[in-house]
């Protein structure tokens, strides 16, 4: 076995440890010996270990007790241990740092030895930390919380920590659901809704929170913008992912400019020191079909240089007729080392996602007497020629350095195109006749680009001394530049075609003809965002936490459209230059697990949306307001929280129904002085040993300056909940799980010939899950969705609806 000499320096550094496999110490031997009032092995000392890497964690627990702890390097590897304050016995203090880590241990006197849990169906953590801060790292600790979350502030904060409402949906959590998309995804996340219109990928499938549209997306941390199509960012597949950061509210500080609605953070998974891969293969109801291959591995002996790659392969069918999806993933990352406390990352990203058959709305709502259709759901709207293609291709790379001092400095720079080519045929247009079905018609037409975004963030963040006192700050600047030249074709209405379906009731979506549509023009766009930001925290006591910020931001698009017929070029530069957003939070501990919080911030937003005369509407502008509480129990893995939110706003874009821009894009109306008021509660995380569960419930209502209800198409009361239970003494281990979503009534007025209110009634959708564990390597897992098979409408104002009863199953393999 490998020696260390064990002196103080380096027992300070966290990396301490020897080569894989090895055992290492985590007590200062040779510090001294311990005194004798702490040689009894019940006596609760006093202790004070901050939050950290496990093995820091363990080496501290060493030094402040009489136990000498052994372990295997490896096995403390990518886990982040909580803080342990108080009067303790030794040994329930080391029961509480490796609590949700898998890790059992063995006592002969003051002797501990740590040895991996007989249960080996969780892939082992990957991420290594090489300083004190908590990682928010999931895989692997089979927890449904998360043990921090920065997306809110970039000050590396506890859930408890971090004044606004943050929902992480967990690595753990998406392999039990089978969540393997992102709309899968936000179905379950607490607080926001899909309004789906159309098929998974369309313009007509939106994402809200708190009555806005979501349209803040992060890659680790790092914004992606481009304001003339932001729903291509919501074709992601869930295996690239470590887990998804979601904070409701208004998050300016962090993205500049953005709706107050919520910021989706999705987090890279990252390798490991030590070798691991993971293999699944699943079939599933409509000839669905996914593979899934994971490999990490150290490229050195000692793991300074590590790489990982995760591939995808899926092919499926619908339950919507002529509906045809098939995607491919491709993600690798490599981490080296350069120094004990500098690391660089270097990766790509590869997603495509083509289907056929692909609509972006059901079919007609109501017959020409004005009274409502009644399809299947299987009867689709799409013609047999349309479809969605998107590629998405991003090359990314990194630096940090931490210095002794706790500070940290990071550079992360990011290439990504994506490019989307749809053309769009579906039969929504007009109203059949309930007899002969004549009367419905095609709406037609396509859009394609290729946006490319180029993304610099660097920041700096560490404590400082003030007063006494140790305090937190962050500050940052961020560039982007997203560029796009492509052609533009014409929507919706052709010479020499007609749109009409002769019976709606026999179509098979092959006539009409796709209509001729060459491009008949070209777009540039140029669209930049420059900002610096910076948050503090400070401590004047213990219990208290003042969290202020601010960032300034400059914006420019400039947008020249050529217009092939007439020769004519439209140019179109808009700007809001050195627009400051604030930022204030409070955060009061009232006990060891309760805290109080209230937080501030404002709205500044600039909108792609058109009036009915195609001026682009006027920034929207507002104030967030939200007050609320959070708890935290069984050290941390158990996350509760409360929010009451109150949100102003000016300029809001409201849809006006049926109506076009001259573009062919629907029209909006600003409307001000609207006010939406709500709150939210949930809890994440453990109940029990082995009992994982997500419970949420929010309100939301808009209202606009009169108190008349608006955006009533977004359900104004959700609850939500999934649980699982893990039984480790069937076979090498069982879980089983369900959950229920649920929403309440939505509607929409003037729809169909008669001008009448579309309503679906509040439903409740439940689902199912089994994992068994054949042996340590090899699982099998079955999901069963909308059990009871509900059938609703997924949207107002058109025929589509959600996804009937549907089953996956599979087989998990873990080397």
């Amino acid at each position: 076995m490998d020696t260390i000499d064990m002196t103080r320096r380096q027992a300070r550094s966290p990396r301490l440890g020897l080569s894989a496999g090895a055992l290492a110490v985590s007590v200062a031997l040779a510090c001294a010996a311990a005194p004798p009032w702490a040689q009894a092995q019940d006596a609760a000392v006093q202790l004070s270990i901050p939050a950290q890497s496990l093995g820091s964690a363990l080496l501290q627990l060493g030094q402040q007790t009489s136990l000498q702890i052994f372990y295997a390097q490896s096995s403390v590897e990518g886990y982040m241990a909580p803080p342990i304050v108080g009067h303790l016995a030794p040994e329930e203090a080391l029961r509480r740092l490796l609590r949700g880590t898998g890790l059992d241990y063995t006592r002969q006197g003051n002797n501990i030895t740590l040895s991996r849990s007989s249960s080996l169906t969780e892939l082992a953590p990957v991420t290594v930390s090489g300083s004190g801060l908590r990682d928010g790292t999931t895989e692997g600790t089979g927890s449904y919380t998360s043990g921090s979350a920065s997306t809110a502030t970039k000050l590396n904060l506890s859930l408890r920590e971090t004044p606004q409402s943050v929902s992480v949906i967990t690595r753990q959590r998406m392999d039990d659901q089978g969540l393997t998309q992102l709309s899968d995804v936000v179905v379950q996340t607490p607080g926001l809704t899909l309004d789906s219109g159309g098929n998974a990928g369309s313009d007509s499938s939106t994402i809200y929170s708190r009555g806005f549209e979501v349209d803040n997306y992060q890659i680790d941390g790092v914004a992606q913008s481009y304001s003339n199509y932001s729903k291509i960012f919501q074709t992601n597949d869930m295996a690239l992912y470590d887990r998804v950061e979601v904070v409701r509210g208004a998050t300016g500080l962090m993205n500049g400019v953005g709706s107050p609605g919520a910021t989706i953070n999705l987090v890279r998974k990252r390798p490991g020191r030590d070798f691991q891969a993971s293999v699944k293969a699943e079939a599933g109801s409509w000839n669905h079909y996914r593979g899934e291959a994971d490999i990490s591995t150290p490229f050195t002996e000692d793991g300074s240089v590590r790489g990982r790659l995760v591939a995808v392969w899926q092919d499926n069918d619908s339950y919507i007729d002529r509906l045809e999806e098939r995607k491919k993933i491709l993600y690798g990352i490599v981490e080296a080392d350069l120094g004990p406390d500098t690391l660089a990352t270097l990766g790509f990203t590869f997603q495509e996602h083509d289907a056929s058959g692909h609509a972006r709305s059901g079919r007609p709502a109501y017959y020409s007497d004005g009274t409502p259709t009644h399809w299947d759901r299987s009867d689709s709207a799409a013609a047999e020629w349309a479809y969605s293609k998107r590629r998405n291709q991003s090359v990314f790379a990194s630096l940090e350095h931490r210095f002794e001092n706790d500070w940290l400095v990071k550079g992360t720079y990011s290439h990504a195109t994506n490019k989307y080519d749809e053309v769009l045929g579906y039969a929504a247009g007009g109203y059949p006749d309930r007899v002969t079905g004549a009367g419905a018609n095609l709406w037609a037409g396509r859009w394609a680009g290729k946006p490319v975004q180029d993304s610099l963030d660097v920041y700096a963040s560490g404590p400082f001394t003030l007063f006494g006192r140790k305090h937190d700050l962050v500050f940052g600047a961020t560039a982007t530049r997203t560029k796009e030249d492509t052609p533009t074709y014409n929507l919706w209405w052709f010479d020499d075609w007609s749109s009409a379906i002769p019976n709606i009731f026999t179509w098979d979506g092959r006539y009409p003809a796709a209509p001729y549509n060459p491009a008949n023009g070209r777009m540039r766009i140029d669209e930049k965002i420059t900002s610096a930001y910076t948050t503090m925290r400070f401590r004047p006591t213990d219990a208290l936490s003042l969290i202020v910020g601010g960032r300034i931001t400059s914006w420019t698009s400039d947008k020249d459209t050529l217009s092939y017929d007439t020769g004519a070029t439209t140019v179109l530069n808009r700007s809001e230059n050195d627009k400051i957003t604030p930022y204030a939070g409070i955060v009061y501990d009232f006990t060891d697990n309760w805290s109080g919080y209230a937080s501030y911030t404002n709205i500044f937003k600039p909108q792609n949306s058109m009036d009915v005369d195609g001026n682009y509407l006027d920034p929207l502008l507002g104030n967030s307001y939200e007050v609320g509480a959070k708890g935290s129990f069984f050290d941390d893995a158990l996350n509760v929280s409360a929010a009451v939110y109150r949100v102003q706003q000016d300029n809001l874009a409201v849809a006006i129904p049926g109506v076009f821009a001259p573009d062919g894009s629907g029209a909006f109306e600003a409307v001000s002085g609207t006010q939406t008021r709500g709150f939210e509660i949930e809890a994440s995380g453990e109940l029990a040993t082995n009992w994982q569960a997500s419970v949420s419930f929010g309100r939301a209502i808009t209202q606009d300056r009169n108190k008349a209800t608006i955006n009533t198409s977004i359900p104004q009361n959700t609850f939500k909940v999934f649980t699982t239970y893990r039984m480790p003494n069937v076979g090498h281990g069982l879980t089983v799980g369900a959950g229920l979503r649920w929403q309440s009534q939505i509607y929409s007025d003037d729809q169909g010939p008669a001008g009448v209110r579309f309503t679906q009634d509040s439903y409740a959708v439940v689902d199912l899950m089994a994992h068994y564990a054949i042996s340590k390597q090899v699982s099998a897992y079955v999901n069963v969705y909308n059990a009871f098979d509900k059938s609703y409408y997924a949207s107002t104002g058109t025929a589509y609806y959600g996804a009937p009863r549907s089953i996956k199953a599979g087989l998990d393999i873990r080397f």
